[in-house]
């Protein structure tokens, strides 16, 4: 069954059938929510009825408290995807504003996961909170289940090691060049998209190299440095080096994030890619010249080349 998307509720015509649901932001889709997400497929099995996911977009704290929302480690059509990977059946993406931020716990519970959704049993994480001022809790939906007839199960933390599996953790990780740790904590390499722009062809020209210069989609990007990458493009995977930082050889600029991809040649002006981070092979630094600069990019190559030999 090919995963339906649902972005308002309005275009659900009648309840689902016997429905199982779990609700977060799930930025990332991690460990911690893909067990999540096996709960709730194993529990869909067993009452024979259908998996569901609710999500939101924007992430609510960029509505109630945007000063501390934080950089998403998987933009929404991402995000969407890897939740579709996993198998679930539906998914409701709805939006977060202010209006939707006023509904209490218990109108959210009733009217919308109830009469609704017509939900037969919840999943949800051992933290749960949820309404107006986040004044539903696992305890009230346990109350609102028996009344209204849904079971409710909580699924405690994912520790890998002694470290628990968390969308705070992974942005650290990811911020502080850590991607085999955070690997760890998603299950996959962290990983970026981007539209490919016209650089300031310093790679090519100068330092003959060729470059492809991203623009973001994502928000959250690794720690200022040189990694080793694997870069999708076209469905074909390539072995790559990227940089990100200010290129401070020519002079302090805006960040950028270029990527020199390993046996390739072509024009990706326009396209998007995707790179995954397999390995932080150094920080940026400031060379005397464009020859030094050049003997350095070539080292690098090489132990990027040296790194996937091993892998």
């Amino acid at each position: 069954m090919r995963t339906r998307i649902f972005h308002d509720l309005e275009e659900l015509q009648s309840p689902l059938q016997n429905p199982v649901l779990t609700i977060g932001n799930f930025d990332g889709v991690h460990r911690g929510h893909l067990a999540l997400f096996e709960r709730v497929k194993i529990r869909a099995r067993a009452i024979e009825g259908v998996s569901a996911v609710m999500t939101f977009q924007p992430h609510p704290l960029k509505i109630m408290k945007p000063e501390k929302a934080p950089l998403l480690i998987t933009p929404t059509q991402q995000k969407l995807a890897l939740i579709a990977q996993s198998g679930i059946h539906f998914i409701f993406c709805l939006r977060f504003d202010d209006a939707f931020a006023a509904i209490s716990a218990e109108k959210f519970v009733q009217e919308i996961l109830v009469q609704k959704i017509g939900v037969k049993e919840l999943v949800v994480g051992y933290d749960y909170t949820f309404g107006h001022n986040r004044t539903g809790n696992i305890d009230l939906l346990r109350r609102m289940g028996k009344d209204l007839g849904f079971k409710v199960h909580v699924v405690q933390p994912v520790l890998m090691g002694k470290r628990v599996v968390s969308s705070t953790s992974i942005r650290e990780l990811v911020r502080a060049g850590e991607l085999a740790e955070a690997k760890k904590l998603l299950g996959r390499d962290y990983q970026i998209c981007g539209t490919v722009v016209k650089g300031k062809n310093r790679g090519g020209r100068l330092l003959g190299f060729p470059t492809a210069n991203l623009e973001l989609v994502d928000e959250l990007t690794p720690k200022e440095g040189v990694y080793a990458v694997t870069v999708l493009i076209n469905d074909h995977l390539y072995k790559g080096v990227t940089n990100i930082g200010h290129n401070p050889t020519f002079g302090q600029g805006p960040l950028s994030i270029e990527t020199h991809i390993l046996d390739f040649s072509g024009d990706l002006l326009g396209q998007t890619i995707r790179v995954n981070f397999i390995h932080r092979l150094r920080a940026e630094k400031t060379y005397k010249s464009i020859e030094e600069l050049a003997r350095q990019i070539n080292l690098d190559i090489k132990d990027a080349k040296d790194l996937f030999e091993k892998e």
